[in-house]
């Protein structure tokens, strides 16, 4: 039965990223492998986070109270255009320092992971527990050897 098939029967091979790459190489390597996650890996290749899409899109994600839309003054109706622009072009130049920020300074330091030779539903319910989308899968010694999601488990099902 599909229950007892073990996380070595449907881990596939990751796709790793280092913890000095840039967020613009990351995003290039999602949109290119069609992924929206991987583990990452020091220079020493020792798994030391996990990257996914949401820890991206909080990276890039500004919030500007000071441009109010509501009710403008005739005074602000002359200034807005102006307003709007300089706004946009300091849009731009955050957006520019976010794609060079570091992985490491946005990556998910504890990983929780999965081994080889847990259930898949083991894995699972370590997916639903803990709210994530994938795991890494590491050996004995915590050396990455795998990735399981949850679309290898649903695959796994049928």
């Amino acid at each position: 039965m599909v229950i007892f098939m073990l996380v070595k029967d449907v881990m596939k091979k990751p796709i790793t990223v280092k913890d000095n790459d840039d967020l613009t190489e990351v995003i290039k390597l999602f949109r290119e492998k069609r992924i929206s996650g991987a583990p990452v890996l020091n220079d020493d290749g020792e798994l030391v986070g996990i990257i996914s899409e949401s820890d991206i899109i909080k990276t890039l994600t500004t919030h500007d109270e000071d441009l109010n839309l509501i009710l403008p003054s005739p005074l602000d109706l002359i200034e807005l255009p102006l307003k709007t622009a300089i706004k946009i072009e300091e849009f731009k130049e955050d957006l520019k320092k976010a794609l060079k920020t570091k992985v490491k300074d946005v990556m998910t330091k504890d990983v929780v992971v999965a081994k080889p030779d847990m259930t898949i539903n083991d894995a699972a319910k370590l997916m639903v527990e803990h709210k994530i989308k994938r795991l890494p899968v590491v050996d004995e010694d915590g050396k990455l050897i795998g990735i399981i999601t949850r679309g290898d488990i649903i695959e796994a099902l049928v």
